[in-house]
């Protein structure tokens, strides 16, 4: 058991530590890592989500999962609100901090090395990625002092391509269009060809995680408190909806591990994106990478859990 943990593990933690040296190494600068952050968000990421939900299983189970999950985030962000001021003077942005996953570039990356396939992930990603586009991003915004309308929402959605990847894939998927080219003659030309552009994407993610790993000593009281809250709502969340789920429907392991996955994980990283963090940006960034880290020593016990 332990290589089999091993096997999943170090790949992780070798990629992190090229990421690392690419950046102490002088390996690429900050315009070559713009350039794979865009090869990732803009190619990549979009045909994996596209794949996860075109090939994914639809059923009452991924409503349940949607509605809990949605509602689950949505109880962690005003718990957030709640406990800001234990951060201060950075608890402004506090609330984003702990709630949200990032799913799309780390999520799928570390599922897949869990269960060889993307598609699992998927059924708890959607209610995740919903909120991150509605609740989430508006009362970001809100703290931002800009006003989010419904429009600009369905405009952020439309001009996204990770979200038009995940709404194509949701489209033809619930369709049936996925099991219908599955058994297909054309089944090798259209999943070769999504295979061929989504097989680096793991390794990618993983490396531009690591080239951003930077831990600020000033800042680790407010960063290890943010942290630590988060870990003890995400906790709390697992804990709660996996007894939901599995007392509703039949326990199934590999989805009990994209629910670990996805509370292990760190923050949404498109809290800079859409806001202007001005002097919180170090605390933002630094939270960020800390909770990365913590998210690696928990994928150690998640693939510990997975070959059990």
């Amino acid at each position: 058991m332990f290589l089999r943990v091993l096997e999943m593990v170090m790949p992780v933690l070798i990629l992190l530590a090229l990421g690392c040296w690419c950046r102490h190494g002088q390996i690429f600068d900050q315009r070559g890592l713009a350039g794979l952050k865009g090869v990732i968000s803009n190619v990549a990421l979009p045909v994996v989500l596209f794949n996860a939900f075109f090939t994914a299983e639809y059923s009452l189970t991924v409503v349940l999962l949607f509605v809990a999950v949605y509602i689950g985030f949505c109880l962690a962000l005003m718990a957030g609100f709640g406990l800001r001021r234990l951060a201060a003077p950075y608890g402004k942005f506090m609330p984003f901090l702990l709630c949200g996953a990032e799913g799309g570039m780390l999520g799928y990356a570390l599922y897949g090395l869990l269960t060889g396939e993307q598609s699992g992930f998927a059924a708890v990603d959607l209610g995740q990625t919903v909120f991150a586009y509605t609740a989430f991003l508006g009362l970001l915004k809100a703290t931002d002092g800009q006003k989010m309308s419904a429009k600009m929402m369905l405009r952020n959605m439309a001009g996204n391509r990770c979200f038009i990847g995940m709404l194509l894939g949701i489209i033809l998927g619930a369709a049936g269009i996925g099991d219908l080219v599955a058994s297909s003659p054309a089944q090798g030309l259209v999943f070769g060809i999504i295979n061929a552009i989504t097989a680096p994407t793991s390794a990618l993610v993983l490396l531009v995680v690591g080239y951003e790993l930077d831990l600020k000593k000033s800042l680790l009281k407010p960063v290890a408190i943010t942290v630590l809250s988060r870990l003890v709502l995400m906790g709390i969340l697992l804990a709660g909806l996996s007894m939901l789920i599995f007392s509703i429907v039949p326990y199934d392991k590999n989805l009990h591990l994209a629910l670990m996955v996805m509370y292990a994980l760190p923050a949404p990283f498109i809290i800079p994106l859409f806001a202007d963090v001005g002097k919180d940006g170090e605390y933002i960034s630094t939270t960020l990478s800390m909770h990365t880290l913590c998210t690696m020593l928990l994928f150690v016990g998640i693939a510990a859990y997975a070959v059990a």
